[in-house]
């Protein structure tokens, strides 16, 4: 998520001194995993906000989109090249980089990932779907053919 090397070792440092001090606030409410990745994802977004200094980084407004988006299937995805997938993330925002990453990188459920940014089941699938959507045309646009 940080695209840097550097900075990720940096943050992964501080990630495990940040769980470890808080270690006795996990109440148990949701897997141990999840709980580590919340913490991981939450230090990553307000890094990236302080160094972009972006506002509104999860809204629920949508880019120019229509209200009804297209399914895109996970196979449009998943059959992209490795080298062609990582420039379309490099090219989409980093919301819905850090949601597809969860999604299909760390395998996570709708629910966990609803758990770790707070927000609906719903609100996380169409997320999901958006961000598929943007990812498909970031594509498209790059690698025409």
């Amino acid at each position: 998520m940080l695209k840097n090397d550097a900075r990720a070792k940096d943050a992964t440092q501080e990630i495990f001194t940040k769980i470890f001090l808080n270690l006795s606030k996990f109440s148990g409410r949701s897997k141990f995993s999840t709980w580590v990745y919340s913490i991981t994802y939450n230090f990553c977004i307000d890094t990236i906000r302080k160094r972009k200094k972006e506002k509104n980084l999860f809204s629920e407004e949508v880019d120019d989109a229509p209200d009804i988006i297209e399914e895109v299937e996970d196979a449009a995805l998943l059959e992209m090249e490795v080298s062609r997938l990582k420039k379309v993330l490099e090219e989409i925002p980093t919301g819905d980089r850090a949601v597809l990453l969860m999604k299909y990188q760390d395998e996570l459920s709708i629910k966990e990932i609803a758990e770790i940014l707070n927000k609906t089941e719903s609100a996380i699938k169409m997320k999901i779907k958006r961000a598929k959507h943007k990812a498909q045309k970031v594509y498209r646009d790059i690698f025409p053919n």
